[in-house]
């Protein structure tokens, strides 16, 4: 069965999206998603399902938009996918936590950076379905705006690593990983 990431978009612990990981983890226990394992509170689980993407996107969606009373954006991906984002990084001497990886649902137009305001020592690039933002000095005091982003859902380099660490390990089994990790 294949191994997914979702990843929900302005999800977090208090305030404004308040999910607890545990009602998301029932939503996806619900929706018959398997071996289910939520990563910090901030809206990203990792599972198995024998749906495809779009029909696992939508499974999901349905359910947070019953339980927030409004949509809640999803942007899915594979264990491969979510591995290949790691990788495509097209800043890796920059700090992790200062680089994102902003997940769309589809593909940015080649024109998608030309239509940015507000950018300062901030580096951007395409990526398949992501775009990728160094930021610079400071994450916190960024002005930058990408219109095509407004609808997708960052997450820095630390935590993509995870989460593909975690989705490698449910779909190959932790032993398998552990031989992998061990070769690099």
């Amino acid at each position: 069965m294949p191994a997914y990431i979702a990843l929900l978009r302005a999800v977090n612990v208090g305030g404004t999206g308040k999910l607890p990981m545990t009602e998301l983890t029932a939503m996806c226990q619900e929706a018959g998603f398997a071996k289910v394992k939520t990563y910090i509170a901030s809206g990203n689980v990792i599972f198995e399902s024998k749906l495809g993407e779009a029909k696992v996107k939508a499974a999901l969606e349905s359910r947070l938009a019953a339980y927030a009373g409004k949509p809640v954006g999803v942007a899915v991906r594979t264990a491969a996918e979510m591995a290949a984002v790691l990788a495509a990084n097209p800043f890796p001497e920059a700090p992790t936590n200062c680089t994102v990886a902003i997940f769309l649902d589809q593909a940015p137009p080649a024109t998608a950076l030309e239509a940015a305001t507000g950018q300062r020592d901030e580096r951007m690039r395409l990526g398949v379905r992501e775009i990728y933002v160094h930021y610079g000095e400071s994450m916190a005091d960024s002005r930058l705006k990408i219109p095509v982003a407004k609808n997708g859902t960052a997450r820095n380099m630390n935590t993509v690593a995870k989460l593909a660490e975690m989705a490698a390990k449910l779909s190959t089994g932790d032993e398998v990983w552990r031989r992998i990790a061990n070769d690099r």
